[in-house]
């Protein structure tokens, strides 16, 4: 399914002497299966745009297509476009409440009216997607886990409704090493196993490499950058003008670079860089 926006902008209290302008003059195209991240710094408007995709925000101006569907018209049933596209907000843990982890991933199927049966069934596929065993964490308290696990069972709880298309809006944050590894390989897993599409929010450079395919840059409630991730983080300097980074590894090849080394600066990926350098010292010792 597909997600369009039209020159879309939000204005928070519009009409009030409080007026915000969180975003402004938005237009982009999210493809069927695509995997999208989305950067800027704080307050750059990223939060207010995943919003939009579902209904949860509706644009002050413009328009929001989800599968040929204007959000705004009233015969639109924002309810099923929720179902569709799932967002998952920043610590999403806090919003778990039932006594178990299979009562509160079943809330929303169970809400939508299937059957015991299916419920079931749609508890065990989320929580096998985010890798936790049904058996083991089912009558579990979800507050009794770790804070990766409580992430993983909140992304659960979305999971089960099937959507089509995963936002995630700063998945990592707050997370242990281990715990973000965790969370990006189960990102990746269910994108291998289920095809859907996937926005990816994020303040780290490295999480997006591993993850997206393509990036839009934010700056001032506006796209300022949009483009494959390796076309994007190939432009250090733009990056840095918008206060952004690159990937740590890619950083690396960029100094490289500036000491007259002849590798990439299209390197994402510790073992892409491997790679390079082992490449680089052939070909000198072959010269």
């Amino acid at each position: 399914m597909s997600i369009i926006l039209e020159k879309v902008s939000h204005i928070y209290s519009e009409g009030t002497p409080m007026a915000i302008s969180a975003i402004e003059d938005v237009s982009l195209s999210i493809k069927d299966g695509e995997c999208l991240g989305i950067i800027g710094r704080t307050g750059s408007g990223k939060s207010t745009l995943v919003q939009h995709f579902n209904g949860l925000l509706l644009a002050s101006k413009g328009r929001v297509l989800v599968d040929g569907e204007d959000i705004k018209d009233k015969h639109t049933n924002r309810k099923r476009i929720r179902q569709k596209v799932g967002l998952v907000f920043q610590y999403p843990e806090y919003q778990l409440f039932e006594e178990t982890v299979e009562a509160d991933i079943a809330f929303a199927p169970k809400n939508m009216g299937f059957s015991k049966e299916a419920i079931v069934e749609k508890v065990k596929r989320a929580m096998e997607l985010t890798g936790l065993d049904y058996e083991s964490f089912r009558h579990r308290s979800p507050f009794q886990l770790s804070g990766g696990q409580m992430r993983r069972v909140a992304i659960a709880g979305i999971l089960a409704m099937e959507p089509k298309v995963l936002v995630l809006d700063e998945p990592t944050a707050g997370l242990d090493p281990r715990g973000r590894a965790d969370i990006l390989a189960h990102i990746n897993k269910m994108r291998e196993d289920l095809g859907i599409t996937v926005v990816f929010v994020s303040h780290s450079m490295d999480e997006i490499a591993q993850i997206v395919e393509k990036v839009l840059v934010m700056d001032q409630g506006r796209i300022v950058l949009s483009g494959p991730v390796r076309d994007i983080f190939e432009q250090a300097q733009k990056l840095e003008d918008f206060g952004l980074g690159v990937p740590q590894i890619t950083s690396l090849m960029h100094r490289l670079r500036e000491k007259g080394l002849k590798v990439s600066n299209r390197i994402l990926t510790v073992e892409e860089a491997k790679d390079e350098i082992l490449a680089l010292k052939r070909g000198q010792k072959d010269a």
